[in-house]
């Protein structure tokens, strides 16, 4: 769920002034009197601080330029994306490296940060060429464009094409192995196009990484986490390795379960799972197919994706579900605003991106998702994800521009889904969806639901980044992306394609993140970090039992606990915005593992039983 992007359009616009400033010939203004020193870290001051206030309204106009062109793809929108991109990218990927003038300088802690900031501030840098500056900045924006236009069209009828959203239904709810397998290839089709652009795409980023001292731009984005880069690598191995057994124990017995519904054949014992059967179009959770799992169904389970729709709850309604959330926390309501510029529901008349992001388009009070909402359970928890975004963006707007993010961006992407752990049967029926909460003998089931979302996704969260970190080093050639990807998937995840691929296919541009050039990193350490987030939370509310049965809901102590962290925003290293919230430096997989420990031990014994091997 991409929300950083405009974050990091305003952060990089904040070093535009920079740019004007040298091209005008000026120098950094310095104080007339004192030390040396002195003289040098007032410029310092003065140079960042001017930055950050005159380049603020830039960065708004290349905000809104960006939501103009996910919400009407044309090419005229594609063009102004671009052209604000250029401006954006060109100005941080120059100022990053003069930033580094102050690096010998000793500043007051709070500039010392900034500088950092400023230094990292190039997500995607362009190179010193204006011409490879321009050409960059046109393959960002029709990648991008691409994927939102992406459509697959059964039997070549352009009258009845389906885009990403529809693609989505139908993986989910078909249980017709060739319509899956034809719409799963149809799908990963969209990607073969761009794989030529997105590997001049690598040359021109990795040129500008090198000029701002990087290796390369995975080099540039591992060091976004307050850790050398390569310490950061080894500490998602760590919380991987955590976290692994949990996931093997899941893998064996959902492959058993499908295998009981599908052909042996189709799906073997040993080996990995064939992709398109799991309810997703990209095999990353697999919460869909949780109807042919034989887990024990308690008496007074629900479906809630039937109560929203027998309530004939729009998407409006749905948004106001996940608000008033927050405002029982103590939260202020969404301003008039939101309710007025944010989309909702797919147009009819368009081409938009829907894969659903949270935006702050002016740092004050513009705040905005953009969604195309279905009526179902999925939906509901991402609707609380994503206006977690929101409230964390608000929480920190009083921040100087460039403290206005998260501590790091696994903290933007975990707030949301914290919230989302408690969208438990206690809070349904407080807010009057249930009637009767299960019991307690239905937890398995309610646990099993959860790691079909959670823990399935844990590889994918994690495969997607070391894949473009391979790519970006040069260790993964072009003539092997393909081929490069799908090793990936089946080494983490156990699973693989059911057809033959090849690198006339570019499988990863089939996923949102790639072609819009978004780190995927953040939503590994999400997973980890929102179990912490919620462990420390259920503890400042008062609440005992099981992790699992736990929700913050209308607790005041827990969101005032919250707010206290979000409110930080990016001035302080992450480890220090973790402690705020969960009284410890370090990230860390056991609550996860204390959330889910029930479910691995009940995994084991089923696994144990009905001959299911573990590994592939």
């Amino acid at each position: 769920m991409r929300s950083t992007k405009v974050a990091i359009v305003l952060g990089a616009a904040v070093l535009l002034i920079a740019a004007q400033v040298a091209s005008r010939g000026q120098t950094t203004p310095t104080p007339s009197e004192g030390s040396k020193p002195a003289r040098a870290a007032e410029g310092a001051r003065k140079y960042i601080e001017n930055a950050e206030k005159d380049l603020f309204d830039l960065g708004v106009k290349a905000s809104r330029a960006s939501w103009v062109e996910e919400n009407f793809i044309t090419e005229d929108t594609e063009q102004i994306a671009a052209d604000a991109g250029e401006v954006v990218n060109t100005a941080s990927t120059k100022y990053a490296k003069e930033a580094h003038q102050f690096d010998g300088l000793k500043l007051a802690p709070e500039l010392a940060r900034k500088r950092l900031l400023l230094e990292l501030s190039a997500g995607f840098p362009a190179p010193d060429d204006p011409k490879a500056q321009k050409e960059l900045a046109q393959i960002l924006a029709s990648l991008d464009g691409d994927y939102g236009k992406g459509k697959w069209c059964p039997d070549g009828e352009r009258g009845k094409c389906l885009d990403v959203t529809a693609m989505e239904k139908l993986m989910a709810e078909s249980r017709d192995v060739d319509e899956l397998k034809r719409a799963w290839v149809g799908w990963h089709a969209i990607g073969a196009p761009m794989r030529q652009r997105y590997a001049r795409m690598v040359e021109l980023g990795n040129a500008g990484a090198r000029e701002l001292g990087y290796a390369d731009v995975g080099a540039l984005w591992r060091s976004n986490y307050d850790m050398p880069p390569d310490d950061f690598a080894k500490e998602e191995d760590r919380l991987w390795e955590q976290l692994k057994p949990l996931y093997l124990s899941l893998h064996a017995y959902v492959r058993g379960q499908l295998r009981k519904k599908y052909r042996n054949d189709l799906v073997p014992a040993n080996g990995p799972i064939p992709a398109h059967l799991l309810g997703n179009i990209w095999a990353q959770e697999w919460n869909n197919v949780y109807s042919l799992m034989d887990s024990p169904k308690p008496p007074e389970s629900y479906d809630l994706t039937k109560i929203l729709q027998e309530r004939k709850t729009d998407a409006r309604g749905m948004v106001k579900y996940g608000e008033n959330f927050f405002i029982s926390l103590g939260f202020a309501p969404l301003p008039t605003t939101f309710w007025e510029r944010s989309l909702f529901t797919k147009p009819a008349d368009r081409d938009v991106v829907c894969h659903a992001s949270a935006w702050d388009v002016d740092s004050k009070e513009d705040l905005r998702i953009k969604m195309c909402i279905q009526i179902r359970e999925e939906d509901f928890r991402v609707i609380h994800h994503e206006l977690g975004h929101n409230f964390y963006q608000r929480a920190y707007m009083n921040q100087p521009p460039l403290f206005q993010g998260s501590a790091n961006d696994g903290f933007h992407e975990a707030v949301g889904d914290t919230i989302a752990l408690s969208v438990t049967p206690e809070y349904l029926k407080k807010i009057g969806l249930i009637e009767t909460v299960p019991p307690a003998s239905g937890d398995i089931d309610y646990l099993l639901q959860q790691a079909l979302e959670k823990v399935a996704f844990l590889p994918f969260g994690l495969l997607v980044d070391k894949w473009r970190w391979e790519v970006f080093s040069g260790q993964v050639k072009p003539e092997n992306y393909n081929r490069a990807w799908w090793e990936l998937r089946t080494k983490y995840q156990g699973v693989a394609p059911l057809v033959e691929r090849t690198e006339a296919d570019f499988d990863p541009g089939a996923k949102y993140h790639v072609p819009a050039n978004v780190p995927y990193a953040r939503y590994f350490l999400a997973r980890i970090l929102q179990f912490q987030f919620h462990r420390a939370l259920c503890k400042e509310a008062g609440i005992t039992g099981p992790l699992h049965r736990c929700s913050i809901y209308g607790n005041r102590a827990a969101g005032e606990k919250l707010n206290g962290m979000l409110s930080m925003g990016a001035s302080k290293p992450w480890q220090e915005a973790l402690e705020t919230i969960a009284g410890q430096k370090q990230m860390d997989a056991t609550a996860l593992a204390d959330y889910f420990a029930p479910l691995k031990t009940w995994l084991d014994e089923q696994n144990k039983a009905k001959g299911y091997a573990v590994g592939w």
